[in-house]
């Protein structure tokens, strides 16, 4: 089989790629390069460099490829930045996914794995968070996901495009021997931003201490990057066998506060970590936990290396070898 990871050179997509061909797949990379790294992508991958808002280079990449699925992971990731530029994450997430979609119809593809965020839910009205849950973002970046989500369903109505959706709580960690890992510009995620900090022996910056959380700070659910990439594959071989479109979030169940992450870097470096306090940042929610039951009840998903320990082991082993 043959896939098209869009984003491939990013975070997720760079192991996602990885996994795929060490599990017998052909894999085309599309990506700009913009924020992802040539250097991080397998070079047993084909890498298509070029913009999804650029709909020639779309037609061409699908004319010299005949795709069995899309996994696709181009887009941003920034809540603060999406509140600041609102229409670069409408371009870059929404109608950059338009142009795909377009032309995965022209060509007849019928697999989409996309790549969502618990961001669609908002400030949630009860924890752990199903996937029925009312969806009221608080950020552009939780918006634009949104809107994709929609758009997916109509075209699975209309063009029979079966989908699955995977809503990531907060992903993380890295390659267990430290060979791969998180390396956003700008970098934005709690866990790399910690371990800078303290390997260049600067303050981190802690944006909020008065949300409605046992000890003021935010609450999130940490999934390793292994055990995500692990869910694309469970996600891909349900559309080998079912039609129609899915929603699953991709988490633990298991919340970790800002001040409990941060003090797990520290034991584990066993070094200290000097914190500033700061406002808070616009479109974050006080607590975002996974209710994982129908992912781990529909796709058998099992997680076995989120715990935080691990998580925090795996980054810091990165970020030495970096």
């Amino acid at each position: 089989m043959k896939i098209l990871v869009t984003g491939g050179a990013g975070y997720i997509g760079s192991f996602m790629v990885k996994r795929l061909l060490d599990d017998g797949f052909e894999v085309v990379v599309l990506d700009s390069l913009e924020r992802g790294h040539k250097d991080a992508v397998d070079n047993r991958a084909e890498l298509a460099v070029g913009n999804l808002l650029d709909k020639a280079f779309i037609a061409e990449v699908f004319s010299q490829n005949a795709f069995d699925g899309i996994i696709h992971f181009g887009g941003y990731i920034s809540v603060g930045e999406s509140m600041q530029k609102p229409a670069l994450y409408f371009d870059n997430n929404t109608e950059a996914t338009i142009n795909l979609l377009e032309e995965t119809v022209a060509r007849n593809v019928k697999k989409i794995i996309f790549s969502s965020t618990a961001a669609v839910y908002g400030d949630p009205e009860r924890t752990p968070i199903d996937e029925d849950h009312p969806k009221n973002p608080e950020s552009v970046y939780g918006e634009s996901k949104l809107m994709v989500e929609r758009i997916l369903k109509w075209y699975q109505k209309i063009h029979q495009m079966n989908f699955v959706a995977l809503r990531y709580f907060n992903a993380c960690g890295a390659a267990l021997d430290g060979s791969m890992g998180e390396q956003h510009s700008p970098e934005t995620h709690i866990i790399p931003c910690a371990v800078r900090a303290m390997m260049e022996k600067k303050p981190f910056t802690l944006f909020g201490t008065d949300y409605n959380t046992p000890d003021g700070t935010c609450v999130r659910d940490y999934i390793h990057v292994l055990d995500l990439v692990e869910a694309h594959i469970l996600a891909l071989k349900h559309l080998e066998k079912n039609s129609g479109g899915f929603f699953y979030n991709v988490g633990t169940g298991i919340g970790y506060s800002n001040k409990e992450v941060l003090e797990m870097v520290k034991k584990e470096s066993g070094e200290s970590l000097e914190i500033v306090t700061a406002e808070r940042r616009p479109g974050d929610a006080d607590t975002l936990v996974a209710d994982p039951t129908r992912i781990n009840t529909e796709l058998g998903f099992k997680p076995q290396h989120s715990d935080l320990e691990t998580i925090v082991k795996s980054a810091l082993a990165w970020h030495k070898r970096n």
